[in-house]
């Protein structure tokens, strides 16, 4: 079921949009997709939707979180998408970040550990009329049935960089990927170049959820 979107959510949004703008979010295009996304959708208890436009991680069951607006925007503002590019998202989770994807007009491949979840957030998307492919699986090794990607974005706290990403980026591409351990990651943009090198650069400090490996 959808919560209607009322004035009051759009009048939240419009000010979630100047906090991030004052934290530094530059981006008119990403700041434009956070404004077009209402965030409640994607809040299941209906007596927290009041903290869905607070600057905050939320716990939306089997032990994962909806990231802060303040991480989604700037994950995608480090993508620098392009409309009609091909994306892989790791970590569907509450199809939070997917549904702000999608307002840059890409090709969405989205990749979630979490069986439950991932049946939930693909009916919800549905009803959103949010166009992207789901996958249930493991997101260490990517979905190389549909590579190369033109970006990748990973929005779970990766113990390393696996290669398997690394070989699904098109020459040109980008891996945005938080990398570290015990809560704490490095955020890292990978940029493969036309020989297949790659050129990194770190970006701060940030939490997030363990990205889980396929374990059956």
């Amino acid at each position: 079921m959808l919560i209607p979107d009322s004035y009051r959510h759009k009048g939240l949004r419009n000010r979630l949009v100047d906090e991030l703008r004052a934290k530094g979010i530059v981006s008119e295009s990403v700041l434009d997709a956070i404004r077009a996304v209402p965030r409640h959708q994607f809040f299941q208890d209906l007596a927290f939707v009041e903290k869905a436009y607070e600057d905050i991680a939320f716990q939306i069951g089997a032990g994962q979180t909806i990231s802060h607006p303040s991480t989604v925007a700037f994950q995608t503002q480090l993508l620098g998408l392009k409309n009609g590019e091909k994306i892989l998202e790791i970590g569907t989770g509450s199809g939070y970040q997917t549904a702000v994807l999608a307002q840059f007009g890409v090709k969405i491949f989205s990749i979630e550990r979490q069986h439950a979840l991932f049946v939930r957030t693909k009916k919800h998307l549905e009803l959103m009329n949010i166009s992207a492919k789901l996958f249930f699986g493991d997101g260490y090794l990517g979905q190389p049935a549909y590579a190369p990607f033109d970006k990748i974005l990973v929005t779970a706290g990766a113990p390393f960089i696996t290669e398997a990403l690394i070989s699904q980026l098109k020459p040109g591409g980008r891996l945005v990927i938080p990398v570290g351990q015990d809560g704490k990651q490095v955020m890292h943009v990978l940029d493969k170049q036309a020989d297949g090198s790659i050129v990194s650069e770190e970006h701060g400090e940030f939490r997030f959820v363990p990205l889980l490996e396929k374990r059956n």
